[in-house]
């Protein structure tokens, strides 16, 4: 079982040898490791276990997958990209692999350079690029131009193909499994890894292949560290639990979020804060529009902040895509230039922290951007949560 597509594969391919032949660059050399998957896996449909890697491009078409010995056997069976070479920098420190072939960049130069002279090398993923793995690729490469296409890359991802979405749709779905289960163990007296456990292994025996961020359940104050995983509390009645998770399907990731009551009721304070945070949804989700610039969108959810005296306890604006993360560019916060386009997938993430009683409250769900506006990736879901305090 692979979770790549080979169709999209080409012609992901396609647009990077394009870039490549527009800037006049010779290869490109996309960074990857298992805390930053998504650049490589957009290309092969693959990250290793333990080892760094890059992902190489030439401007002929040339293709060729860089990490270590270890992660080569894996490779070899499951990635888009399965023509490998093995460099100490990418191995696990201090390793060894006795039996391997391990090469340098000046090794890789000379080869690349028997097909085509390599004078421009263009890196994607240098903010996530260790320092000894960027030193030894310049090294490797002496005398060459060294540019960054990160950006130009990054922006490939931005808009999904009609495959995405259909991922996302299916995690996102999945999410909405994954919830009911959760629900389930919110009771006092459990502890929050069981919430956690229950929520995760419905997305496992569903098909999920991993999860874009660490299952978030924080009860009582918990609540304020924004992104709580679960721990060993016990929880109360009288607390709220946020809750979260984010299952990947084929790669691509879906999320939920909500706050709920520990003894199933809320107090009055609990119910207002949240009917609240559902109007700043929904005037959210109806700027979801073709040609909306992020500032646009973040300045009508604010004016409920506003009103409804929540500046000071906000943290996160309302909006961001997803797609391999749960969280990527472009982010259409206050400042945000970037418009909506026919396929993004946005999610609408509302939310404060700090609250001197409440202390953190979430809600969130995912739409792909359409003709139409906004389509929710999962229905059900938004219907409970719009309809959730009557």
């Amino acid at each position: 079982m692979s979770y790549f597509n080979l169709q999209e594969t080409n012609n992901r391919i396609g647009k990077v040898v394009k870039l490549l032949n527009d800037k006049n660059v010779d290869i490109a050399v996309i960074y990857f490791d298992e805390l930053n998957v998504a650049n490589g896996w957009y290309l092969t449909g693959w990250c290793g276990q333990f080892e760094k890697g890059a992902v190489l491009v030439g401007r002929d078409g040339t293709t060729m997958l860089l990490g270590g010995p270890e992660s080569e056997p894996f490779a070899k069976q499951s990635s888009a990209i399965s023509d490998t070479r093995c460099f100490k920098v990418f191995m696990v420190p201090d390793e060894e692999y006795p039996l391997a072939t391990i090469i340098g960049f000046p090794e890789l130069f000379a080869e690349l350079n028997a097909k085509f002279p390599v004078k421009r090398v263009g890196l994607v993923g240098t903010s996530d690029m260790p320092y000894a793995v960027h030193q030894d690729l310049v090294k490797g490469f002496e005398g060459c131009d060294v540019v960054d296409l990160t950006d130009e890359y990054l922006k490939f991802r931005y808009v999904k193909s009609d495959w995405e979405v259909e991922q996302a749709r299916q995690a996102t779905q999945l999410c909405y499994k994954a919830y009911k289960a959760m629900m389930e163990k919110v009771k006092a007296g459990n502890k929050e890894f069981e919430v956690a456990a229950a929520g995760e292994a419905v997305c496992r025996a569903n098909g999920a292949n991993s999860f874009a961020y660490q299952t978030i359940v924080g009860s009582g104050v918990r609540s304020n560290a924004v992104v709580p995983t679960a721990t060993n509390k016990v929880m109360e009645n009288g607390e709220m639990v946020m809750l979260g998770i984010a299952p990947r399907i084929n790669g691509y990731a879906g999320t939920f979020g909500h706050t709920v009551p520990v003894s199933g009721e809320y107090s009055a304070e609990q119910r207002k804060c949240l009917i609240d945070m559902i109007e700043v949804m929904k005037v959210t989700k109806d700027m979801l529009k073709i040609g909306i610039s992020g500032k646009q969108i973040d300045a009508e959810g604010r004016k409920l902040y506003e009103k409804g005296g929540y500046l000071k306890y906000m943290v996160c604006p309302f909006a961001h895509t997803m797609g391999l993360m749960e969280a990527e560019a472009p982010f259409f916060g206050p400042n945000s230039e970037d418009v909506l386009e026919k396929n993004m997938i946005v999610n609408v993430d509302v939310s404060f922290f700090g609250h001197p009683t409440l202390h953190g409250l979430r809600v969130e769900t995912c739409y792909v951007i359409t003709e139409n506006g906004a389509e929710p990736l999962c229905p059900e879901f938004e219907e409970e949560l719009f309809n959730y305090i009557k």
